[in-house]
C-alpha cells in the first residue's frame, strides 16, 4: 500500500498561486506603494513575485502562509530593483527605510492600507474618472478591459487614462501620505464609488477574475468565474472600515447596499447559470446580512438626507423585504428610481427605473424607455433587458437578436449561459410550428 502524497501538484500549486494572488492583490499593492512610494515599481514588484511562485511553488510546495511569502518576495524584488538602479539618493533611502525598525510616522485618520491608497488614488489632483480607474486597477487588480467595460469606453481610452493619472501622481508628487481629517470629507464620494464599482466586479465577474490576470500574466487558462467573493468580501470590510471612520448617511447608505446584494450571493448563481432576482430561492438569502442592510438603511431614513447609495439601499431593502417576488411593491421600487434620477441622472439608473417601470405598467412602456435612452449601444445589459421586454411582447425574433447581441457583450460564463437558455425558449411563430 503506497502512501498518500500530500504534496500539491504542479495543477494544484498554480490554482493556489492564482486563489492567493487573487485575494492578496490590493493588500500587496498597497504595503508596497506604502513602503516605496512608487506605483509602477509596486506593481511591477507583484507581478515579479508571481513569477517566482509560478515557478518556485510546484516544484517546493506552496509555503505556509503564502500570502506573507509573496509580499516578502515583492519587497525584495522592489528592493533589489531600487539598488540596481542606484540613480538617485531618495530612492536608496527607501530601501533602507525597508530593513528599518524605527516606528512609522503617525497614520493619522485612516490606519488600514488599502483604505489609505483609496483615498491617496482619489486625491483632488486627479481628474474623478482618473481616481475611481486607478483605484479599480490597485486595489481590485481589475484589468484594462474589466475597468473600460465598468465605464463604457474604449479599452485604449482607459489605458491611456490610468497612465495619465500614474504621470499626474509623479509629476505633481502626490504623497502616499493619509489625508488630514478635514481633508476626508471632500473625497468621500470618489472613495464610494469605488467600492461600490469593485463589488459589483466581484458579484458578477466580468472578465476571467483569475490572478493572472489581476497582475498582467495569465496563470492559468481556466474559465472565468462567475463571482469573485474576494472581491465582494473586500469591499464589504473596506466600507465597515469607512463607516467607522466616515459614519455619514452616505458611508451607511453604501454598507447597507453592499451588505443586502451579498445577502443574495448563494442564490445568485445555480448550476454555472445566472439566477434572476424573481426566481432566487428566498429561503438562501442570507437573513443576518438582511437585518444589518435593513437597520442601515432605517437609519438613513431617520436623519433624512437621501444619497445615491442611500436611495440603491432602500431599493434593494424593497426587494429584501417582499417575502416572494409577487409581492414586492414595484410602485415604491419605480419612486425610489425617481427620487434616485434627480440625484444621478445617468443612462444606468433610467435603464434600472425602466426594468421597474415595466413591472408597473407594462413591458410596452418599459420597452419605449428603454429604446429612448442613449448612448447605451455597448452595454451588455440593455441588449438584455430589451430581449427580456421583447420575449414579454411575444416579439420573438427581435428578442432574439437583441440575446444575441446580449451574448455577444458578456464574458461572464453563468450570464451567457443563463442568456443563451433563455433565447433557446423563445416560442417560435404560430405560423411557424410544426403539425401535430
Amino acid at each position: 500500500m503506497t502512501e498518500p502524497d500530500d504534496a500539491p501538484g504542479p495543477g494544484s500549486a498554480a490554482a493556489e498561486v492564482e486563489r492567493v494572488y487573487r485575494a492578496e492583490y490590493g493588500r500587496l499593492i498597497a504595503a508596497l506603494v506604502r513602503r516605496f512610494g512608487d506605483i509602477d515599481l509596486a506593481e511591477d514588484a507583484a507581478a515579479e513575485a508571481l513569477v517566482t511562485a509560478l515557478e518556485k511553488w510546484p516544484a517546493g510546495g506552496v509555503p505556509p502562509n503564502p500570502a506573507a511569502w509573496l509580499t516578502t518576495t515583492a519587497a525584495n524584488r522592489a528592493i533589489d530593483r531600487i539598488r540596481r538602479e542606484g540613480k538617485r539618493d531618495a530612492k536608496q533611502r527607501a530601501a533602507a527605510m525597508a530593513y528599518d525598525d524605527t516606528p512609522h510616522e503617525p497614520v493619522g485618520p485612516v490606519s488600514d492600507d488599502r483604505l489609505r491608497l483609496i483615498f491617496t488614488c482619489c486625491h483632488p489632483a486627479l481628474a474623478p474618472e482618473a481616481r475611481v480607474a486607478l483605484t479599480l486597477r490597485l486595489l481590485g487588480g481589475l484589468t484594462v478591459p474589466e475597468i473600460a467595460r465598468a465605464f463604457l469606453v474604449a479599452e485604449t481610452t482607459m489605458a491611456q487614462r490610468i497612465t495619465r493619472a500614474k504621470r499626474k501622481i509623479a509629476a505633481a508628487k502626490v504623497p502616499y501620505r493619509v489625508p488630514a481629517a478635514e481633508d476626508l470629507p471632500e473625497r468621500l464620494d470618489a472613495v464610494l464609488t469605488v467600492l461600490f464599482l469593485v463589488f459589483n466586479e466581484g458579484y458578477l465577474a466580468s472578465g476571467a477574475g483569475t490572478a493572472g490576470t489581476a497582475g498582467g500574466s495569465g496563470a492559468s487558462g481556466e474559465a472565468a468565474e462567475p463571482v469573485r467573493a474576494d472581491l465582494t468580501a473586500e469591499a464589504i470590510r473596506l466600507a465597515r472600515a469607512l463607516h467607522e471612520l466616515l459614519p455619514e448617511p452616505e458611508t451607511a447608505g453604501l454598507l447597507a447596499l453592499l451588505l443586502l446584494t451579498e445577502a443574495r450571493r448563494e442564490a445568485r448563481v445555480r448550476d454555472g447559470v445566472l439566477v434572476t432576482l424573481a426566481d432566487q430561492d428566498r429561503g438562501g438569502w442570507d437573513r443576518e446580512l438582511i437585518a444589518e442592510g435593513h437597520a442601515l438603511v432605517r437609519e438613513c431614513l431617520r436623519i433624512n438626507r437621501p444619497g445615491r447609495f442611500q436611495l440603491l439601499a432602500a431599493i434593494n431593502a424593497v426587494h429584501t423585504d417582499a417575502p416572494a417576488a409577487a409581492d414586492t411593491d414595484w410602485g415604491q421600487v419605480v419612486a425610489l428610481y425617481d427620487r434616485l434620477a434627480r440625484l444621478d441622472p445617468s443612462p444606468i439608473v433610467a435603464l434600472n427605473r425602466a426594468i421597474a417601470v415595466a413591472e408597473v405598467d407594462g413591458p410596452a412602456v418599459g420597452l419605449a424607455l428603454v429604446d429612448g435612452l442613449p448612448g447605451l449601444e455597448g452595454y451588455h445589459p440593455w441588449h438584455a433587458t430589451r430581449a427580456d421586454l421583447l420575449r414579454r411582447l411575444g416579439r420573438g425574433a427581435e428578442a432574439a437578436a437583441a440575446y444575441d447581441r446580449a451574448i455577444q457583450g458578456t464574458a461572464n460564463p453563468a450570464e451567457r449561459a443563463y442568456l443563451t437558455r433563455r433565447r433557446g425558449e423563445l416560442v417560435a411563430p404560430p405560423g411557424d410550428a410544426p403539425e401535430a
